[in-house]
């Protein structure tokens, strides 16, 4: 009984290859955006130590504290779990399945403005998603 609960809630694996940058910003938008109406994760195919630190101050001004979450590394159970998984735009190995791919450049190395650019990318693509997803 309670594995038809949580499948009734749409899952969405956001994945890209350090899990530093894009798809934790995109974990923590559709987080926000949705609450508890979905299951959100996010990963990398070669999981970094930390957050981006550009990435850490752009989402702090959208008044998203992403400094605690570390990266994950993507694993079987990650997927067999997904409803949607989302690349981020960067060449992943490994992924057994991409539903979408968003196209996004690396916000790592960039200047803050270019990362908040990226930033607002991401936000508009994970609210046209949350628009489309079916919620139980």
């Amino acid at each position: 009984m309670s594995s038809s609960v949580r499948n009734a809630k749409p899952s969405v694996l956001f994945v890209c290859r350090h899990n530093t940058g894009r798809s934790q910003m995109a974990e923590a938008y559709l987080r926000r955006l949705a609450g508890d109406r979905v299951t959100v994760a996010s990963a990398g195919t070669i999981a970094a130590d930390a957050p981006d630190p550009g990435v850490v101050a752009v989402m702090a001004e959208d008044g998203i504290d992403i400094s605690m979450a570390r990266p994950k590394l993507l694993d079987a159970e990650n997927v067999r779990q997904a409803d949607r998984i989302i690349t981020m735009g960067c060449d992943v190995e490994g992924v057994p399945r991409i539903d979408d791919d968003w196209g996004l450049p690396d916000p790592k190395g960039q200047a803050l403005e270019r990362v908040r650019e990226i930033r607002d990318m991401v936000k508009a693509k994970v609210q046209t998603l949350v628009t489309g997803l079916e919620f139980a």
